[in-house]
């Protein structure tokens, strides 16, 4: 009789202690479904970014004796914003339709909720120039050290440039 009164409650501790161990387990599975959720968001914002970067690229490509607009244009935003011809309705020359591609690779970035620029590559080699698309807080531009605006997209290195740790963005270099 006196072992049965040693025994009560030793049931209850096993299923609690079995309990704590399934939480434990349960919980990092919540911890690596919930990386693997901000994984895939990840992912998926670099292929739709790439997409306007790539897009942008080849309309450079296709309209190369413009580059000089189209960097001119991707200089500054208000100059991305504006586009004096629809090019879709009407005949455009070289530099409207230059104009008109830098306005419309903006609008499809900004729908996107990300920012673009265009910038000389920092490398500099062979008037390279680099496609930045950017999103969350993180601009898209290259800075000249670590300690200039701390939201850039990348920093001028030796051979180039370097994403910056935590940054949002991807750069493509146009010829």
């Amino acid at each position: 009789m006196n072992f049965s009164k040693r025994q009560k409650g030793v049931g209850m501790i096993e299923v609690l202690v079995a309990l704590l161990i399934l939480s434990v387990a349960v919980l990092g599975f919540v911890g690596l479904q919930l990386r693997a959720a901000e994984a895939g968001r990840e992912a998926s914002n670099r292929i739709l970014a790439m997409n306007v970067a790539r897009d942008l690229a080849e309309k450079i490509r296709i309209n190369s004796t413009q580059i000089s607009t189209y960097t001119m244009q991707m200089g500054s935003e208000e100059s991305q914003k504006s586009s004096s011809t629809n090019c879709f309705d009407t005949y455009c020359t070289a530099a409207q339709k230059a104009a008109f591609d830098v306005n419309q690779s903006y609008l499809n970035a900004l729908a996107l909720g990300m920012s673009i620029n265009m910038q000389t590559c920092p490398s500099g080699l062979n008037g390279k120039q680099c496609i930045y698309v950017a999103w969350g807080k993180t601009l898209p531009s290259n800075s000249a050290t670590d300690a200039d605006n701390l939201n850039s997209c990348t920093v001028s290195s030796d051979n180039g440039f370097t994403y910056r740790n935590n940054s949002t963005c991807t750069v493509m270099e146009v010829f």
